[in-house]
């Protein structure tokens, strides 16, 4: 069992894998940019989402696919606020996606539970805002920068380079005054990773796993699986993202952070199952 401290409440794996389903209010997302612009629409698929079953909805206002451009934090804030101010109202625990600490404080300020920062708080600034809102944060490995990520991403050992890499952000958040228990670590599946990287880092998730910090996986509809699959439209990889959160809940992941929340619901139960009949068995 793992737990995850987020401002009032602390999400546990006690029951089941965890479920983060994915807002994009931007123009440009690799699945579904542009379809969700307006605040209603965005509010209106959040509560789906979370009636679907997520327990976190995450919302971001600036893509972050492969040679996307950066947004202006002002831009970013007009994106994201109405809608996290909007979920929040409908009883929807919302994280926010931004590496941007101004839009971080406007997103806490509006009742966003969590800071999912790509960067691994880059910004300095991030820590010790989050460590003041006692909120919880995702620290995620990226290689490069999205405009950058994918020209050639190169690594010795990926899995063991990644978890170091993760344990010194997360260590040096800690001393910038974030608590351990807030903090939930993400390998960054897809940042400045070629295909086998990522296949490796499910394969070997257990080491990561096994630091103790609860580890976010975002596989969903992603370009590694078009490339297994053959598939070029990233809407028809649902089948093959429920497959890898079959397997991240397997190997012990606290939370999968999805676009298709009914389909992976049905995943986590069914794998949930077979690790939990092992233990069963095993007894205490």
């Amino acid at each position: 069992m793992v737990e995850w401290a987020i401002r009032d409440r602390v999400l546990s794996t006690a029951d089941r894998t965890l479920i983060m389903g994915v807002v994009n209010v931007t123009p440009d997302s690799f699945s579904d940019g542009g379809r969700f612009l307006g605040s209603g629409g965005a509010i209106a698929h959040g509560r789906r989402l979370f009636a679907d079953g997520a327990d976190l909805v995450d919302v971001g206002g600036e893509s972050t696919r492969p040679g996307a451009e950066a947004v202006p934090a002002s831009e970013e804030i007009r994106r994201v606020v109405p809608v996290i101010a909007g979920l929040v109202e409908a009883g929807v625990p919302v994280s926010v996606d931004t590496s941007k600490p101004e839009v971080a404080t406007a997103a806490l300020a509006a009742g966003a539970l969590v800071v999912n920062d790509i960067t691994a708080f880059s910004h300095p600034e991030m820590a010790l805002l989050v460590a003041e809102a006692g909120c919880g944060a995702v620290l995620m490995h990226m290689q490069g920068t999205p405009q950058t990520m994918q020209e050639n991403p190169t690594y010795g050992d990926v899995v063991v380079e990644v978890r170091d890499f993760l344990m010194e952000r997360a260590a040096w958040a800690e001393r910038a005054g974030v608590e351990r228990q807030c903090i939930c670590v993400d390998p960054g599946i897809g940042f400045g990773k070629a295909h086998i990287h990522n296949l490796q880092l499910l394969a070997r998730l257990d080491l990561l796993v096994s630091t103790g910090y609860p580890v976010l996986i975002g596989t969903s509809r992603k370009s590694f699986l078009g490339r297994v699959l053959d598939q070029p439209d990233p809407a028809e990889r649902d089948v093959a993202t429920a497959a890898t959160v079959a397997i991240a809940a397997t190997r012990g992941a606290a939370i999968v952070r999805v676009h298709n929340v009914e389909m992976t619901r049905q995943a986590v139960l069914v794998a949930d199952a077979v690790v939990r009949s092992i233990e069963v068995e095993e007894g205490p």
